[in-house]
């Protein structure tokens, strides 16, 4: 396999120095043998000048504003709101992959179609570059939801995670969360974006995303061995974390969507399952699959329905106590769970 260098790529996207131009700055104008703008986020203007044809090299800029220079990649890496090369090549590769009537580009830069992407490193990568959540936004965030005492190493902060839709790319801080198989391999992540002055999501259409392998997987809290074989399952992290921090001795895992609920495996070790079910009738069906599958496979298992509008909210109405209380019955807490 050839290498992908950063070198090689930059050389293949300057042989198509206007393409690059007119997908990262559709904004821009071409100007004799420069592609003119008014900066790196794409506005209107004169500042910025990216060279589309000799003499000199094509694909390096300069904005006259700000001083600042580079290649085609550093430009992509600064449109996508990219904190490290990783991302910017991604880009690159498939923008390479996608172009038309571009020759002589490297092999090495057109081996890698957006198809070939592997979600799950990248998933890796932004998990490494999270903190924990002690004194972050994330932590505010959690305890406005009364779920201050649930704090587990599948959960972290990142103070600025980049966030695309069509108004272009913004950042946001961000709670992460771990997604994992049932061996406990990190396989993707959940993004909540948040807002950056009150403990809610970001102001933004759709605020949670995926990255990774995550279906049939899930956020895992604990798991079950020691005292418990029973295992909580359900749709959302609040959901999950609104019935552990009423009933702390369990362990959850939240598998994020209703189509992955209904694919949950359940890892070794679990002997019952308690399934949250949200109310909706797509919540209800993954609930009731799940059920009919585990007891197929000679697990005990039980779907618990919110009085509410889901879990989070009855925890709200009642509080940790009340709701263990009431749980009580369900969750055979008399003989332990």
């Amino acid at each position: 396999m050839h290498p992908r260098t950063a070198a090689t790529l930059a050389a293949a996207l300057a042989q198509c120095p206007e393409a690059v131009c007119r997908r990262y700055l559709p904004h821009g104008r071409r100007q004799g043998r420069y592609w003119v703008a008014g900066d790196l986020h794409g506005a209107r203007g004169r500042s910025l000048y990216v060279r589309l044809r000799p003499p000199g090299p094509p694909g390096k800029w300069t904005d006259a504003a700000t001083g600042e220079h580079g290649d085609l990649l550093d430009l992509i890496g600064h449109r996508i709101g990219a904190s490290t090369l990783g991302p910017a090549l991604d880009e690159a590769r498939a923008f390479l992959a996608l172009a038309v009537g571009v020759r002589n580009v490297p092999e090495a830069a057109r081996a890698d179609p957006p198809a070939s992407w592997d979600g799950a490193a990248a998933a890796r990568r932004l998990w490494r570059r999270c903190r924990p959540l002690d004194g972050t936004l994330a932590d505010a965030y959690l305890r406005a939801r009364g779920l201050g005492d649930c704090r587990f190493p599948a959960l972290r902060f990142h103070p600025a995670l980049a966030y695309r839709d069509a108004a272009g790319w913004r950042r946001f801080p961000a709670l992460v969360a771990a997604v994992s198989g049932p061996g406990g391999a990190l396989e993707g992540v959940q993004r909540t974006w948040l807002h950056p002055a009150r403990p809610a999501k970001a102001p933004v259409a759709q605020p949670r995303k995926a990255l990774g392998r995550v279906h049939g997987h899930a956020v895992r809290f604990g798991a079950p061995g020691g005292t418990s074989t029973t295992l909580l399952v359900g749709e959302g992290i609040e959901t999950v974390l609104s019935l552990v921090a009423a009933v702390p001795a369990l362990p959850g895992a939240a598998a994020l969507s209703a189509g992955s609920l209904a694919a949950f495996v359940p890892p070794p070790g679990a002997a019952r399952l308690l399934i949250a079910a949200d109310r909706d009738p797509a919540g209800r069906r993954a609930a009731a699959g799940l059920e009919a599958r585990a007891m197929a496979q000679g697990l005990a298992a039980v779907v618990l329905v919110p009085a509410h509008g889901d879990f989070n909210d009855d925890l709200a109405a009642l509080g940790p106590r009340a709701m263990a209380a009431r749980l009580a019955p369900l969750l055979g807490l008399g003989a332990g769970p």
